[in-house]
């Protein structure tokens, strides 16, 4: 039974590499094919990247060949203190696989050409499409426990830490000074923008990323002992008491517990597991205060 539990635990580790790979290329296909042909910035460590190319480019007048945008490179090298926080701060499996995503999306970004002509000529539609990608890309890393580097990192660490953060919330306060930046270097309307492709994908992030969705649970069952391997398995409280059916008037157990949208699955497993007849209510709530930990 531990080698097939060991097997099962590989096999999902290797799945979730696989998500934060497709992750990655998502959210670098975005930035390629949409946001970099427009002259718009990213945010984040690949947004202080491009800045720093326009500095070199067009203000040093460093020559860098045409087939190469040296913001990938730029981009690799902010994240190296960023990837020493992930190891320390949050998890090794976290820091893996954001090694995994910063190197998939430094080799895209640098070497896989911009398109020219356009895609889509409407700068708009090309900031919808690139900020959904981007944000659904950011958030398939986040989901899969790793992340795509630079300030998702950061704000990774920060929702570990403290309860009102959320990797979108840090990442939309970061970008205003990025944008900001952009608006005095560049201009007013490519860093307008700029700003609607962040907003866009800083929500699709917070979306797409289920830990930041919190969920009441409250399990109502006949069986004994299902609170104990919720506990143990999903390392969260539980409130038990014991109610009585309207219609049969039998004994029920009533469970409460809070989890994110991210673990339910899990605790459906658990629950079932124990009792196929088990009644589960899910109840997704806006906040809550208290003994909560968000958890990877």
């Amino acid at each position: 039974m531990e080698t097939i539990m060991n097997k099962k635990k590989i096999f999902d580790e290797a799945w979730r590499f696989l998500l934060v790979a497709f992750g990655t290329i998502l959210f670098s296909g975005g930035i390629n094919l949409f946001i970099t042909p427009l002259n718009l910035y990213n945010g984040g460590a690949l947004g202080i990247a491009q800045l720093l190319r326009t500095l070199m480019v067009d203000f040093l007048k460093i020559p860098f060949p045409d087939s190469m945008d040296v913001a990938g490179i730029v981009y690799f090298f902010i994240n190296i203190p960023l990837l020493f926080l992930a190891y320390k701060g949050v998890s090794r499996l976290f820091f893996f696989k954001t090694v995994l995503s910063v190197l998939l999306t430094t080799f895209i970004i640098t070497i896989i050409p911009v398109p020219n002509p356009l895609i889509i000529e409407d700068t708009l539609t090309s900031c919808i499409i690139g900020g959904l990608m981007y944000g659904s890309g950011v958030g398939l890393c986040l989901y899969a426990g790793g992340s795509g580097g630079g300030i998702d990192i950061l704000g990774m660490y920060l929702s570990k830490r403290y309860r009102n953060f959320s990797v979108g919330k840090v990442t939309v306060v970061l970008n205003a000074f990025i944008y900001l930046a952009c608006a005095l270097i560049s201009n007013l309307e490519i860093a307008i923008y700029s700003i609607i492709y962040a907003a866009i994908s800083s929500l699709t992030v917070d979306r797409v990323h289920a830990q930041n969705i919190m969920v009441q649970v409250m399990i109502f069952t006949k069986k004994d002992n299902i609170a104990e391997p919720i506990m143990q398995e999903l390392t969260r409280g539980v409130t038990e008491w014991e109610g009585e059916g309207a219609y049969t008037h039998e004994g029920t157990h009533i469970l409460v517990t809070a989890i994110s949208k991210y673990e339910i699955n899990l605790l459906r497993r658990i629950v079932t597991g124990l009792d196929p007849q088990a009644f589960i209510i899910y109840n997704k709530v806006m906040n809550i205060d208290g003994n909560y930990v968000k958890k990877l």
